[in-house]
């Protein structure tokens, strides 16, 4: 099997990010969830890619997007200061799962986590997200909060 490598996103990946991004029965019951990158879709890359606090890394086998996800660095007062790293919109091409990509992904995030001097990840997973929960256990991840949401 070929490795993998991680980089930023450029806004030539946005189709197969979306596509990504889509390709799960939880995301596309939500609105927002597009297969063409829109004027807003771009707009937002294009913001993400501006931030110093933001980055969209894709996992590239072959010369093929196959994994994404989105890191925020965010500076906080609490715990003595400590930056965190949140991860959102972790995705591995359906096909390719169970072959360690994801693990391979996440890793590289925390890495980029901690050379960022970051002492803690976060991330939300949906409830329904069981598969999901068991590997981020396996990582280490610990279900220590209770996550809310609100539309504004």
């Amino acid at each position: 099997m070929a490795s993998v490598t991680f980089r930023l996103a450029t806004a030539a990946d946005l189709p197969v990010i979306l596509a990504l991004l889509a390709a799960d029965a939880i995301a596309r019951s939500r609105t927002g969830y597009l297969e063409e990158p829109v004027p807003g879709v771009r707009a937002a890359f294009e913001e993400i890619a501006a931030d110093p606090n933001n980055e969209l890394v894709v996992g590239v086998r072959e010369g093929e997007v196959i994994a994404t996800l989105q890191l925020t660095y965010i500076p906080g007062l609490s715990r003595g200061g400590m930056r965190r790293a949140l991860v959102e919109a972790v995705r591995v091409r359906s096909d390719l799962r169970g072959q360690r990509i994801g693990e391979l992904l996440m890793q590289d995030a925390m890495e980029r986590a901690r050379a960022r001097g970051c002492g803690l990840m976060q991330l939300t997973t949906d409830k329904r997200r069981l598969d999901a929960h068991r590997f981020y256990a396996r990582l280490g991840f610990e279900a220590s909060h209770e996550g809310m949401k609100r539309p504004l």
